[in-house]
């Protein structure tokens, strides 16, 4: 189906329109049928039309969806007491989007550095990165192709390779001006960069040393898609400064939160940030609905055995087939990278009823619904590698 021409045309679109679906299925307006192995990037980890999320939209639609921060919102209250308590955090800004949460987040690192009498402070991201497309995001992101014809680009970032500490060190020792250090605990964009096991537990040394901010974009990482919660919960005892979330935490209804602890929490006054739609009811009485689906059903654990469960189908799959490079795997955010660059087969999937996503040019991204059953996980499996192994063989 091709896109109105009243549409701006910034995606390049697959030729698919959806009218509507079910679980880890969804249905285009012919009627055909596909395996949902994206979730809308990470978004709708419950799957589609999820009774718990379709219940609290129906019923707080019929009551109230916006008033505005001018005012009080016990439901945006009852989010952030949920998500503090789950992560570890004491306050909660709420916006619409990941881009938004991170804006804030680097606009409290910002404000934290002029607090300390620093004029031009500096936040250490890393090469790969993905933040978001909003001017600051899009400046902070890892990713030269995205960020061409967008310049003069904000100012006030340093660039080091992910997963190098040496290098994070060393912008430490010669930039006085260094405020807060983001990064995410997986690279989703950049092809699933799962870092080693050391990295996180050494940035938090190294930022409590210096007084930096620890500030982790767990966009696409959190909501139990990591097998945690939060993907920086696997290392016992750490805690960032500020954690940003949303994709997962809405299951298709736009929120997006940043979440703050001690000093980084209380940086942000009155007039210094807001959002207009952020936290308004109906979104927060779905991020409750999406919070208690995944307490209820043990969504957490369940993403770690299926995304193993899945690795090995792979791995048992394409082990001889001279296609697989490696399989990058936490939780249910799993990496194909394969041995040659593979953008076509995304459209190929979808021709073949399976969505899937490309990624760094060689990694299939698959980010299946938290909720996908182990008969499903092994369609997936077996349509999968036999695509896999006839795009290859035909090359």
């Amino acid at each position: 189906m091709s896109q109105s021409e009243s549409v701006m045309n910034t995606y390049g679109r697959l030729s698919v329109a959806f009218s509507h679906g079910e679980g880890c299925w969804l249905y285009d307006i012919d009627g055909n049928k596909y395996l949902d192995a994206l979730s809308g990037i990470a978004v709708c980890g419950l799957g589609h039309a999820h009774p718990a999320v379709t219940q609290a939209i129906t019923e707080q639609a019929r009551k109230l969806i916006h008033t505005s921060n001018l005012y009080g919102i016990p439901l945006q209250s009852q989010l952030a007491e949920k998500l503090s308590s789950v992560s570890g955090m004491d306050k909660v800004f709420f916006s619409n989007s990941g881009a938004e949460a991170n804006e804030c987040a680097i606009k409290i690192a910002r404000l934290y550095g002029h607090n300390k009498g620093i004029e031009q402070p500096t936040i250490i991201v890393m090469s790969g990165s993905f933040h978001g497309r909003t001017l600051a995001t899009l400046s902070a992101t890892g990713n030269q192709k995205i960020q061409a014809g967008f310049e003069p680009l904000v100012q006030g970032f340093a660039r080091a390779p992910f997963n190098d500490m040496s290098a994070v060190q060393q912008i430490i020792e010669n930039n006085s001006n260094v405020v807060a250090v983001l990064v995410e605990p997986i690279q989703g964009e950049g092809g699933i960069n799962i870092p080693d096991a050391e990295y996180l537990p050494a940035l938090r040394q190294l930022c409590d040393q210096h007084e930096l901010l620890l500030m982790l974009d767990e966009i696409q990482t959190g909501n139990a898609r990591a097998g945690h919660y939060f993907a920086y919960q696997q290392h016992s005892g750490l805690l960032p400064d500020v954690v940003t979330t949303a994709k997962g935490l809405g299951n298709g209804v736009p929120i997006g939160a940043c979440l703050a602890k001690g000093i980084a929490a209380e940086t942000l006054k009155p007039g210094n940030h807001g959002s207009t739609f952020g936290g308004n009811p109906l979104a927060c009485a779905v991020g409750l609905a999406v919070m208690k689906t995944i307490e209820d059903e043990n969504l957490t654990k369940r993403a770690t055995t299926l995304g193993e469960y899945i690795s090995a189908g792979f791995t048992a799959a394409l082990k001889d087939s001279g296609c697989l490079n490696k399989i990058k795997q936490q939780g249910l955010l799993i990496g194909l990278e394969l041995t040659a660059p593979c953008t076509e087969l995304a459209a190929i999937a979808k021709d073949n009823g399976l969505l899937i996503n490309v990624t760094a040019e060689k990694v299939i991204r698959l980010l299946p619904p938290l909720i996908m059953t182990d008969d499903e996980a092994d369609l997936l499996v077996e349509k999968l590698s036999a695509l896999i192994k006839n795009y290859f063989s035909n090359k």
